[in-house]
């Protein structure tokens, strides 16, 4: 497992993703219980990550969440994000 991830750059989680978490939360896109999730998109927002791929379609890979994540983005003035399931990419 350590030669597949060798060389990764690791994202970090700081004060702007944060922030854009926090705002994710706070418009209910993410239920607080769901801090975790927005966190995850909130770092690959910040970080010009174009594509999130997940299995979670509970919380993640919806037509709502997508747009609605997007829509804060843009007001905070980020670049929109794709996030679909796997068998999208």
């Amino acid at each position: 497992m350590e030669n597949l991830v060798k060389g990764f750059v690791i994202l970090g989680f700081d004060e702007r993703a944060d922030e854009l978490a926090q705002e994710y939360i706070s418009r209910g896109i993410f239920l607080e219980k769901y801090v975790l999730d927005a966190n995850h998109v909130a770092v690959a927002v910040v970080n010009r990550i174009r594509y999130f791929a997940s299995w979670n379609f509970r919380h993640l890979v919806k037509v709502r969440t997508r747009r609605e994540v997007n829509l804060v983005n843009l007001l905070k003035g980020y670049e929109p994000i794709e996030i679909v399931a796997p068998p999208e990419l």
